[in-house]
């Protein structure tokens, strides 16, 4: 399940990405909205999705309490994703290696 979130908060963070690197300057610089309406669905979706599974696997899998608010506010901080998502595989090895007496 963690491996799985982290995935999603990969691509939750490449939306945010594209929306910020790339649908944004294609409005305010070109004057094509479009762009912002779709990828600014897409990534909203995204992002409820992200913190819905995160709270899922926070209870779940047991893990910290500081992992739900620290995974939220990852997900509002450009590259915050990849950051929070490299601590919590982190946190997922140790898990397994608790588990299989290592």
């Amino acid at each position: 399940m963690i491996r799985f979130l982290a995935r999603v908060g990969y691509i939750e963070g490449l939306s945010f990405l594209l929306l910020l690197g790339v649908a944004m300057p294609l409005k305010y610089q070109f004057g094509i909205d479009q762009a912002v309406s779709i990828v600014g669905m897409a990534h909203g979706v995204l992002f409820l999705g992200y913190v819905v599974l995160l709270a899922v696997v926070t209870l779940a899998t047991r893990l910290p309490i500081w992992a739900l608010p620290a995974g939220i506010v990852g997900a509002v901080l450009p590259f915050g994703p990849f950051v929070f998502d490299r601590l919590l595989l982190a946190k997922a090895e140790t898990m397994a290696a608790d588990r299989s007496g290592t």
